[in-house]
């Protein structure tokens, strides 16, 4: 018996389809009567959705599979679409590249988000909702901190961080009042702290003896 190996094999254009959606996609391809080259199209159709039903509710997935269809034929497959027929430049065109943000962070572990929430917070000139603000940026800061660093924080720290990215624009008055307390924080986020984490590691590594059976 002949071995026959998928890298001897042509590629297939969609690989989530397998290959034997794509043989089916090309012997519908040598159907010369047109009705039944439909008949035979529309059920591939049926197929391919059936392997992706959790994708039926979705907008334009008929439209989907049919511009998958013609993809799978190289675009040369002539059958009766209620869509009509892609062309091959629009899948041939490479996404524009994204620009890789240049600006520097003076705290990673706060990022880049927090210093834009600071900076929009500085322009503030109601002195009443600038101190909201700076009460609900330091708390924001004080558990993306704990996330981080998976332990409790000084909010004397807090304090001095923020005060430094708003450059000295945002005060906390009382960081041991207006920040919540770690405690709270880990409740909140499921934090563990190192404690935990170690006894965790301890709790799986240890294997539970068998009891001996006696022996008549």
């Amino acid at each position: 018996m002949k071995i026959s190996y998928n890298s001897s094999r042509p590629d297939l254009a969609l690989p989530e389809y397998g290959r034997s959606i794509h043989n089916m996609v090309h012997h519908s391809m040598t159907i010369e009567d047109r009705e039944e080259r439909n008949r035979c199209v529309r059920a591939i159709i049926s197929t391919m959705g059936n392997l992706f039903p959790m994708l039926r509710d979705t907008e334009d997935f008929k439209h989907k599979l049919w511009d998958h269809i013609h993809i799978m034929s190289n675009f040369e497959l002539d059958v009766d679409s209620p869509y009509p027929k892609p062309e091959p430049e629009t899948f041939q065109d490479k996404p524009k590249q994204l620009k890789y943000p240049q600006s520097d962070i003076r705290f990673g572990h706060y990022g880049k988000t927090i210093e834009r929430i600071i900076h929009d917070a500085c322009l503030e000139e109601d002195d009443e909702k600038r101190r909201q603000a700076t009460i609900g940026i330091a708390n924001l800061m004080k558990r993306t901190y704990m996330v981080w660093a998976q332990n409790s924080v000084r909010d004397e720290v807090i304090a001095n961080d923020l005060k430094i990215l708003s450059k000295g624009k945002l005060v906390l008055e009382k960081p041991e009042e207006q920040l919540a307390p770690a405690s709270k924080i880990v409740q909140q986020m499921g934090i563990k702290s190192p404690a935990q984490a170690n006894q965790n590691r301890g709790r799986k590594g240890r294997s539970k003896k068998k009891p001996r059976k006696k022996r008549n």
